[in-house]
């Protein structure tokens, strides 16, 4: 792990900040380079370009999407580190874009019995439904906390947890990527279930990073509305 020394611009409190550390779907630790030197920028409004920054993985090659280094003071000032940006060959050609996601046939490989809905009339009912129908699909100790944490985190289960959007507004960019974020902390699946939908930018960002996406009806039943759920409901956990 990488330490660059940090002084804060508001207060001038000094820092030690430690770089954090991702894996790369390789495995390798994957880490974005700090520009050592370089002063810390106050955040006062954010944008889809500055949270995120391109990292390269040194062992596969492998270009990704990370969160960009932030910092927070204990003067209330949230800092982001500078980060050298990834170096472009000039001579290579630039790569064909492909699909982030290739869904399988719908086809399971255990065939289930039909689903049997729950209604749903309040938000309690919408997180039962989506425990049922994770159940469904095969997950093991599905558990729903009697209280939602602040993590927003609904269920969780063997190898997977479930954020419940059960509001009547679309599922907005940032549930997704809190909800990815989540899962890669604790080094499981995630998969997001909503009563109103999703945004355009919320279903992008979710088939890049390969998240099942589904929506509620009022009657229970859970649809798929991205090809990655699409390859769950076929192959399960």
């Amino acid at each position: 792990m990488e330490s660059v020394p940090v002084r804060c611009p508001v207060c001038r409190r000094d820092h030690a900040y430690i770089t954090p550390v991702y894996p790369c779907p390789c495995g390798a630790p994957t880490a974005p380079p700090l520009m050592r030197g370089a002063p810390a920028v106050p955040i006062t409004h954010r944008t889809w370009d500055d949270d995120w920054v391109s990292v390269r993985c040194h062992s596969c090659g492998r270009r990704d999407q990370w969160p960009h280094p932030e910092l927070c003071c204990p003067c209330g000032a949230v800092l982001r580190i500078p980060v050298r940006p990834v170096a472009t060959p000039g001579a290579a050609p630039p790569a064909t874009p492909g699909p982030s996601h290739i869904p399988l046939p719908r086809t399971a490989a255990h065939p289930r019995p039909s689903f049997r809905p729950l209604v749903i009339r309040t938000a309690r009912d919408a997180v039962s439904t989506a425990a049922l129908y994770l159940r469904w699909l095969g997950y093991r100790d599905v558990v729903q906390p009697e209280a939602r944490p602040s993590s927003r985190i609904d269920l969780r289960a063997a190898g997977l947890i479930a954020q419940v959007d059960a509001t009547t507004r679309p599922t907005p960019l940032r549930d997704v990527e809190c909800l990815w974020l989540n899962a890669l902390n604790s080094s499981v699946s995630g998969v997001l279930f909503s009563l109103a939908g999703y945004t355009d930018e919320a279903r992008s960002r979710a088939d890049g990073l390969a998240i099942p996406l589904f929506v509620l009806d009022l009657t229970g039943t859970p649809q798929p509305v991205n090809g990655s759920a699409d390859e769950l409901i076929s192959t399960g956990p």
